[in-house]
């Protein structure tokens, strides 16, 4: 999700993914401070004075900042009290892998277990901490051959696990054993955590050491078995795997020109649409004159005969697609960026396996333009693979392209308060633009996150201390979030549907926008697979409803056709009921359109808790029944 934020993102993930693999491989005090937001969480600092790749070597510079650390996330835990049970997973995680590095293995298997008790996903306290478990018995035994006796350790745990509920689990654990290399390793710290290092003048948050300390472990331990991991795992799965039933098909509504419908005009608020492959759907402008250059209608948009667009630096500019340059070998890049977007989402494709192979192999000075390249490429397909979704089935609807940009280097664009002011703006212009033509529906399959203003401000060395530097992306988040909101409360009349991000987290208690947004014209909208169950990267919390996010079929400019997951495919599914509801009855309201999509909403259970999933065919149903 976060169209063009992909190679930024991946960049994040693999991170996140090298601190915590102990995740797939492995009464409060009155008196405590309670934590509601994640931006209420204290900020912590260390100062780094040797090369970060070092780090990956030099035992006694790790251990001194392991210490540091350690005291830091104890002291958090004894002081506040944290609400967020995701929050508190990542706490006993870094926790857990201090001790794991230190020799402490009784003490990491207590934190793996705090961990557990916390967990709402049944597959996810299933497999979690398989590799470290393993490891820990594998020495444990006293054998002399460690990676034979790991290696019986760990088929002794995989074996017994339920294939229709851990499938998915494992199959991202065997990705993530076929993706890692030291040189991986050594290519993002050097073109990402270096440069942050160097700006910062040796003085980095705690995302950045507890990210040393990750990557330290993944080098002297991960690495070590990650072959007989996936050796194993594919045996496992090559023994189970089963294809499940796909539940959507018999759930569609096609309507054809029989069914006598009225055009709707949708938005895809997005990266950008290639307007070639929806020629006949699109919406159009008939006071432009398209590629003259002029504002013909004198509305503050150039050339704007079928959509908007805004640059990186919210400029307006004529171009509705996000440039993507010469493309002189479109099946490799597509399969690439399916590839980084199926990483994003912890889905196992042949493509996301073949991108691994690719940046395991990679020595440390490709790793940047490798992904850059993917990224950018990312965002040039994601608005129109987005609009081909909403637009499935339905000859009435008419997609106006409002095109938006995220940064798609891995050390991107510096926020200021004066890009924010203009995002800001731009955000309202966009909303208005709607209004002014008609939509009823708008897709944002995107949002904004206060983690990663944060991230990008310390990777551009902005801000004097941690402190300053969180000040100043609430400043910036805030000037974009309430510009954001009063746009949307100030459309009642239009149904804004958003992906609510594939972080597998609680939306609100990260405040992720648009999707956190408590108004009644905004869905956010959960993914879960083809059988209906919950997807494990989508995030959860203030979802209104679930739809199909997995291997969804569907378009990118030049007219191909590809499989794309995550999030951005189940908001666009949803989007495209209500842009049916909306044809076949235009004078529906928007509460009355969200009630027909909600009320038929079928129940399923997610561990513990009950997730809704769209069902097109009820909606219809209860639309006749009007």
């Amino acid at each position: 999700m976060k169209t063009a934020k992909n190679t930024f993102k991946l960049v994040l993930m693999l991170s996140v993914a090298l601190i915590t693999l102990t995740t797939i491989t492995s009464g409060v005090h009155a008196e405590k401070i309670k934590i509601e937001k994640a931006d209420d969480l204290p900020t912590h600092s260390y100062t780094i004075e040797i090369k970060a790749v070092e780090y990956l070597d030099n035992e006694t510079a790790l251990k001194e900042l392991m210490a540091l650390v350690k005291a830091d996330l104890e002291e958090d835990l004894e002081k506040y009290d944290i609400q967020d049970k995701t929050t508190l997973k990542g706490y006993f995680s870094n926790l857990g892998t201090i001790a794991l590095i230190e020799g402490r293995y009784d003490d990491y298997l207590g934190f793996l277990q705090k961990r557990n008790d916390l967990e709402d996903k049944e597959a996810v306290k299933l497999t979690r901490g398989l590799f470290t478990r393993a490891y820990i018995k594998a020495l444990k035994s006293g054998s002399e051959n460690l990676a034979d006796a790991f290696r019986d350790e760990y088929a002794k745990l995989v074996a017994p696990l339920p294939y229709d509920k851990v499938g998915s689990d494992l199959e991202a654990a065997k990705g993530s054993a076929e993706i890692f290399s030291k040189n991986l390793i050594i290519g993002i710290i050097n073109e990402r955590t270096q440069p942050i290092i160097d700006k910062g003048d040796g003085v980095v948050s705690k995302d950045i050491a507890n990210s040393l300390i990750g990557r330290y472990f993944t080098v002297h331990y991960y690495l070590l078995y990650k072959d007989i991991m996936a050796e194993v795992l594919t045996e496992y799965l090559e023994e189970h795997k089963v294809v499940k039933p796909d539940i959507w098909e018999a759930l569609e509504v096609t309507l054809t020109k029989k069914d006598k419908g009225k055009p709707v005009v949708i938005g895809i608020w997005d990266a950008g649409v290639d307007q070639e492959v929806f020629k006949g759907i699109r919406y159009v402008n008939k006071k432009e004159i398209p590629g003259n250059g002029l504002d013909d209608d004198k509305n503050g948009f150039v050339d704007d005969a079928y959509g908007i667009a805004y640059d990186l630096y919210s400029d307006k500019t004529p171009d509705l697609l996000y440039p993507a340059g010469e493309v002189a070998d479109r099946p490799r890049l597509q399969a690439m960026m399916k590839g980084m977007m199926d990483l994003n989402s912890n889905v196992d494709s042949q493509e996301a396996t073949d991108l691994k192979k690719m940046l395991s192999t990679l020595d440390p000075s490709e790793v940047k333009p490798f992904i850059e390249d993917i990224g950018k490429y990312g965002n040039h397909c994601h608005g129109t693979h987005v609009a081909g979704i909403a637009a499935r089935g339905n000859p009435y609807i008419r997609i106006m392209a409002a095109r938006l940009t995220f940064d798609h280097r891995m050390t991107p664009m510096a926020p200021t308060v004066e890009w924010a002011k203009k995002t800001s703006d731009m955000m309202v212009e966009t909303v208005q633009y709607f209004k002014d033509n008609g939509v009823r529906a708008v897709n944002m399959s995107w949002i904004y996150t206060l983690d990663e203003i944060e991230a990008a401000l310390e990777a551009n060395g902005v801000g004097e201390t941690p402190e300053a530097r969180k000040e100043l992306t609430r400043e910036i988040f805030d000037i974009i979030k309430e510009g954001l909101y009063a746009a949307i409360e100030g459309a009642p009349e239009i149904l804004f549907i958003g992906g609510a991000g594939n972080a597998d987290n609680d939306l609100a208690f990260e405040e992720f926008i648009p999707c956190s947004f408590q108004l009644p014209n905004i869905m956010s909208i959960g993914a879960v697979d083809q059988a209906g169950d919950e997807t494990d990267f989508t995030s959860f919390g203030k979802v209104d409803a679930y739809a199909n996010g997995f291997e969804v079929l569907s378009y990118v400019p030049g007219g191909d056709q590809i499989k794309l997951s995550g999030t951005s495919m189940a908001a666009p599914n949803t989007t495209n009921l209500a842009a049916k509801l909306f044809a076949m009855k235009p004078d529906l309201t928007t509460a009355q359109a969200r009630k027909l999509i909600e009320k038929a909403c079928d129940e399923n259970k997610a561990g513990d808790r009950v997730i809704k999933l769209i069902n097109p065919k009820k909606s219809f149903e209860m639309l006749k029944k009007m």
